[in-house]
């Protein structure tokens, strides 16, 4: 009987142990994310490249994708890696110099990566 109870001990204790690790480990599996509606990017590292127009009141990207946005003279680089957030506002993104009031930005789901 006595080798069956240090064996459930065991077991107990190495399931513990177990459960704690992975509990642990949780937060270095977890994405590091600044921003959640996305991140600033150095220019010239667009996917691609767009002018809104004066008036333009919204703009559609899809998740992960670099956008190079330009507002009259001025533009900055944006990587869309939002956290599932479908719609933001460019004036929660833009530069605080830009003109970006009354413009929404449209993220739709990135359909070439696999979930």
């Amino acid at each position: 009987m006595k080798m069956k109870s240090t064996h459930a001990r065991k077991l107990v204790t190495l399931t513990g142990i177990g459960v704690l690790a992975a509990a642990l480990s949780l937060p270095a599996l977890a994405m590091p994310m600044d921003n959640p509606l996305g991140t600033a990017v150095q220019a010239g590292k667009a996917d691609r490249e767009v002018t809104l127009a004066d008036g333009a009141k919204y703009l559609n990207v899809r998740h992960n994708e670099t956008v190079k946005i330009n507002v009259g003279a001025k533009s900055f680089t944006w990587r869309f890696d939002t956290l599932g957030l479908p719609v933001i506002k460019l004036s929660e993104i833009a530069p605080s110099d830009i003109d970006a009031k009354n413009v929404t930005i449209y993220v739709s789901r990135d359909t070439s990566a696999a979930y």
